[in-house]
């Protein structure tokens, strides 16, 4: 009875033990917390840290959205749907700027949203709330997305300060958003034979690399609309236009592809070019024609202005060249500076003609003149490179007028009237001919006509010149 009573009372205290030892472990591990409490509260002056009672909900929410998206139970290196028809992923463009544009390297540099949308049912998950959620770069790269580039890009980055700019939106209904921010260097191939008066037209090209289009179709999500730009300021350049568009690219290995177009139309702003080639080169020109009111026996004084004016219209040429792409077709700016610089080239050339035509004039004389025994033909010419007619004692003509008159006169009295005879041929001397005979002998008239025909025929070429590229 004793060993009975005994072995009950064993049993009674087998199964009460785990009951008290619970009890006592968790007074021990309240007692600790309260302790913790306590001492945070004096801590920070009576502040409590409401994380310390509450569990840390954030450590377990990726993977509870792995379990909701269901990522470990499919094979997301296949896009959706594979093996049945292309998938259509909407493409939804917003351009924050135009960052740069290079002549030289011909090539512009943009900075964009760049969206896409697309549904795929397995990230579908259920919500009574019908709210979708929101993920960062580090969900994208457990899930399939569209491999879309840049098609001719030479350099291209995602925006990653403070964190990668990538956003993932995932709709209870698999219905996904997909948006970065990216920058993108891209060719654009400009004409330049209007430069700078000239428009640019330019574009950005999306593409997908890997999928042709039997596996995904690109679309503009919502037509026109699907291009939006923020307001963008360029130093050298008006954006007139910015217009999206959709086109087919065929590679003989892979098949066809679909390629949307960001298109944009670039006019130049002509005032800096004004300021600082077109202004200078007419000043130039006109600096040149200071030499025809200038005494025509200055030698020093027309030289130096014409190598002074042909010398900076050579600087000017090679500064605009040096800031251009080696092109081998010709500018307007070309033109218009070689224009220029053949009529500053011509004004130099003028000089070299009055001088030669004043001294064959004043040789002539001299031949039929009589020179003093005190004239220093060496010394005049030493001075200025030409004689004058002031030191020379010109012996006045003969007067051969009336001479030639009365033995005119008197040939015709004895002459018969009749035509001219066989054998022989009436001459005479072309008109034009006789000027320039005239205007040679009179070099000075060469430095009047140049002072009216070089302006006019300078304004008669910047009003066809104007004419032809402003327009």
């Amino acid at each position: 009875m004793r060993l009975a009573l005994l072995a009950f009372r064993l049993m009674c205290l087998a199964w009460l033990w785990p009951l008290t030892h619970n009890s006592s472990h968790s007074a021990k591990k309240r007692r600790h917390k309260e302790h913790i409490g306590e001492s945070t509260k004096q801590k920070h002056g009576g502040r409590v840290d409401l994380k310390l009672k509450k569990l840390d909900s954030t450590k377990s929410l990726l993977i509870k959205s792995e379990q909701l998206l269901r990522i470990e139970d499919h094979d997301f290196a296949m896009r959706p749907g594979f093996g049945g028809s292309a998938i259509p992923v909407g493409i939804d463009v917003q351009v924050e700027s135009i960052d740069g544009i290079s002549e030289v390297n011909m090539d512009f540099t943009m900075t964009l949203y760049l969206r896409h949308y697309w549904q795929d049912d397995r990230l579908a998950f259920p919500s009574s709330s019908n709210k979708s959620r929101t993920f960062d770069a580090r969900l994208v790269k457990k899930i399939w997305v569209p491999d879309v580039f840049f098609v001719h890009s030479k350099r291209s980055f995602i925006h990653d300060t403070t964190m990668e700019n990538i956003m993932l939106r995932v709709f209870p209904d698999g219905n996904i958003l997909y948006s970065v921010r990216i920058t993108v260097t891209a060719l654009c191939s400009m004409d330049f034979s209007s430069f700078p008066l000239d428009t640019q037209n330019c574009s950005l090209e999306l593409e997908s690399y890997a999928y042709n289009e039997n596996d995904l179709m690109l679309y503009w999500k919502n037509g026109n609309d699907s291009l939006r730009t923020d307001e963008i300021v360029l130093s050298q350049f008006f954006v007139e236009d910015f217009q999206p568009s959709f086109g087919l690219a065929f590679y003989s290995s892979t098949g066809w592809y679909n390629r949307l177009y960001i298109n944009f139309l670039l006019r130049r702003h002509i005032f800096f070019f004004m300021l600082q080639t077109y202004f200078p080169t007419m000043l130039m020109v006109m600096l040149s024609w200071v030499s025809f009111w200038i005494d025509r026996r200055a030698v020093p004084a027309r030289v130096s202005l014409g190598i002074t004016t042909v010398l900076t219209m050579s600087t000017i040429i090679t500064g605009v060249s040096a800031s251009m792409p080696q092109v081998s077709y010709v500018k307007a700016v070309d033109i218009y500076l070689w224009a220029s610089f053949l009529f500053v080239f011509l004004s130099v050339i003028e000089y070299a003609a009055v001088n030669y035509f004043t001294t064959v004039e004043e040789m002539k004389r001299l031949r039929k003149a009589k020179i003093p025994d005190s004239y220093d033909a060496n010394q005049a010419m030493a001075f200025d490179g030409c004689f004058h007619d002031n030191d020379i004692d010109l012996t006045p003509f003969p007067d051969t007028t009336s001479t030639s008159n009365t033995e005119r006169n008197t040939q015709s009295r004895n002459s018969t009237v009749s035509g001219p005879t066989q054998g022989t041929r009436l001459r005479r001397k072309h008109p034009l001919l006789q000027n320039l005979s005239f205007i040679m002998s009179n070099s000075y008239m060469i430095d009047s006509y140049s002072r009216v025909i070089f302006p006019l025929a300078y304004l008669l070429f910047n009003i066809i010149y104007w004419s032809m590229y402003a327009s």
